[in-house]
């Protein structure tokens, strides 16, 4: 038995090693690579003479996810335009590899790209649009064609999101993005579940809620998860039991702000308010802004407070 189960190995280990073929090698530091990051640099720099300097002259530069079948590519003569573009229309630009990436050099020895040696890169772009404010902070991958007797790069290909572009594009021309009210039945909701509380009318206070609404304030770290209604809940009980609510004033007025982008429903309202500590007897005024999202039902789905924790600070 041992003997057959020892046979069925082997055989196994035999045919997985035959699944396997070599089709060439990797570096990880070669000529190819040297070209390509200097080419970048020199991109970002605004060097068009130098960066058309590293090009074949029937260079060509591909968009990975361009879905147009038809699409020809951008020649060495675009691609050059597009260089002193960058510089034109870009501040603080920079490329540098993603943290704990870096480029590969592939020989592929499968007959069809032996002139050839093909550079995958990996790295980071950032730059602000000079004319829109729009920030570029994102990953970018690209694949190089180097021709191997003269170390010149004949294709690009580009893969990147391009959302920051689209961004760019639309911020040349001015969009209405909803109505903002200023008396809306939403802010007749935020004010009654606001004094609701006021006035320790907790069951009529929370009825405003979905009971999967979501509650953060800016004194939580990013990553931190938000609070779930039960949670908050007892927030709030410790709340009450540290400190009495003189009153809850409003500041100016809410907004309502319909959105047109995702039909976001947003309540915006300022409110002082009035405490007195229990345990000393101080009186405390803390500005508090609430950020308070409706569903399609007409209930708080999340709830972000922006106050300050040192004020109610011994």
């Amino acid at each position: 038995m041992k003997r057959a189960l020892f046979i069925v190995m082997m055989v196994w280990a035999c045919i997985t090693y035959g699944q396997k073929k070599v089709n060439g090698t990797i570096y990880v530091e070669h000529p190819a690579i040297i070209a390509v990051e200097a080419m970048q640099q020199a991109f970002i720099k605004g060097d068009s003479v130098k960066v058309a300097s590293f090009l074949t002259d029937d260079f060509k530069a591909y968009y990975g996810s361009n879905t147009n079948k038809e699409d020809k590519g951008r020649d060495k003569k675009q691609f050059i335009s597009q260089v002193r573009s960058w510089k034109n229309n870009f501040d603080y630009v920079s490329l540098k590899r993603s943290e704990g990436a870096y480029p590969d050099a592939i020989e592929y020895k499968d007959g069809k790209n032996d002139d050839v040696t093909w550079v995958q890169t990996w790295d980071h772009l950032k730059g602000i649009h000079n004319k829109t404010g729009v920030s570029l902070d994102m990953p970018i991958h690209r694949l190089f064609i180097v021709n191997n007797k003269d170390n010149k790069i004949k294709t690009m290909i580009n893969y990147a999101d391009p959302g920051a572009m689209e961004e760019i594009g639309n911020s040349y021309t001015e969009r209405k993005n909803g109505v903002i009210y200023n008396n809306h039945e939403y802010i007749n909701k935020v004010r009654l579940m606001i004094h609701a509380f006021e006035n320790k009318d907790f069951k009529k206070a929370y009825s405003f809620y979905d009971k999967n609404a979501q509650f953060r304030s800016c004194n939580m770290a990013v990553d931190e998860k938000s609070l779930t209604l039960d949670q908050m809940k007892e927030m709030d009980k410790i709340m009450f039991e540290k400190y009495d609510i003189t009153s809850i004033d409003v500041v100016g007025y809410p907004d309502y702000l319909n959105y047109d982008l995702g039909n976001q429903k947003v309540v915006q309202s300022w409110w002082n308010m009035r405490l007195t500590r229990k345990a000393d007897n101080k009186k405390i005024v803390l500005p508090i802004l609430f950020i308070d999202t409706f569903n399609d039902s007409g209930l708080i789905v999340d709830e972000i407070a922006y106050y300050s924790e040192s004020l109610l600070a011994k």
